[in-house]
């Protein structure tokens, strides 16, 4: 993982890209999925840049996957700048129930110049982004309570822009499902890591026990409690001699994964503790920390703004979602 910017842009993700600047015009608002275990890095710099001004909701998907109280932090640090994020999870549903009043509210001004043109029966047009892997066809799927988009979770492959009706209990939306996008080269190769840790590049584009060697190394300075409960390990510091790597063959030692002659199988030992990262079996668990977010109790909350309105959706335990059948 050191020296050169690592080098991963399929020929198809540009022609992704340009596809997406041109669609733009024809949607009102846009979703942008992140893994919430790795905000920063699932979050493509490009789509900043394309998107423009046009109104964006933030969603942090496989929270359940993440530690809580960090995606927390990172949904505060969002709203503190009146934008709109909400922590989801597309494998469980939960979160999905908000979504379609949280787009109500982002986009309530041109909903109100709809309904003064006499426009009944607009649906809200919204162009669903993000990497790959990142749970896009999932997300949609989910909405639209039936499998309408197609799901291709095999990082770097890609599939057509699909328009998906969702029309349950009077949602009134068309989703722009577009195929995942990474961007030409990772600088921070860090980002690369975090990407191939939580698989949103395939496993054999990079060395699989080198980046098990950094998650472990993560995990023993960020989780060194749940990493010594899951493979029972001692005190974190009695290892504090073995590097990164040694300390995964340790994990495999405890775990029996031997050859013949008891040489310690690195690589079953690297596919398997990636593995029980990605399905949260070692904790729930974020690589990244917004570390300049206060606590989000001691965040200032101004008056009516996107962190209120959303604060208003997600107190209710009975979302309406019949206003938005004539939008």
């Amino acid at each position: 993982m050191q020296g050169n910017p690592i080098q991963w842009f399929p020929g198809h993700m540009a022609k992704t890209r340009r596809r997406i600047r041109e669609d733009l015009k024809l949607v009102d608002a846009v979703v942008e999925l992140l893994d919430a275990r790795i905000p920063i890095s699932s979050k493509n710099p490009d789509i900043k840049s394309i998107l423009g001004n046009k109104p964006t909701l933030t969603l942090f998907n496989k929270s359940s996957l993440a530690d809580p109280v960090v995606t927390e932090k990172w949904i505060a640090a969002i709203r503190k700048e009146n934008g709109w994020a909400a922590a989801i999870d597309c494998s469980t549903g939960e979160g999905i129930n908000k979504i379609v009043p949280i787009l109500t509210s982002m986009l309530s001004d041109k909903i109100t110049r709809w309904r003064e043109r006499g426009m009944v029966g607009r649906k809200i047009k919204v162009m669903v982004v993000g990497i790959p892997n990142v749970g896009k066809s999932t997300f949609i799927n989910k909405l639209a309570g039936a499998r309408k988009a197609k799901a291709e979770d095999r990082p770097g492959v890609t599939r057509d822009t699909q328009w998906v009706e969702v029309d349950k209990k009077g949602t009134g939306l068309l989703l722009l499902d577009t195929p995942g996008v990474l961007w030409p080269k990772f600088e921070d190769k860090t980002i690369g890591e975090n990407l191939a840790i939580t698989g949103a590049i395939r496993d054999g584009v990079l060395d699989l026990e080198s980046i098990a060697a950094v998650l472990c190394g993560r995990l023993r300075a960020m989780y060194p409690d749940a990493l010594c409960a899951r493979y029972g390990l001692s005190e974190i510091s009695t290892y504090a001699d073995m590097t990164d790597y040694e300390l995964l063959l340790e994990i495999g030692r405890r775990r029996g994964f031997l050859l013949r002659g008891g040489e310690i199988d690195s690589e079953r030992t690297a596919s398997v503790f990636l593995d029980e990262f990605r399905a949260a079996k070692i904790g729930r668990i974020s690589l990244e920390v917004p570390y300049d977010v206060p606590d989000t109790a001691e965040i200032d909350r101004p008056g009516e703004n996107a962190d209120d309105a959303v604060d208003k959706i997600e107190s209710s335990d009975d979302v309406n979602t019949t206003d938005t059948e004539n939008y």
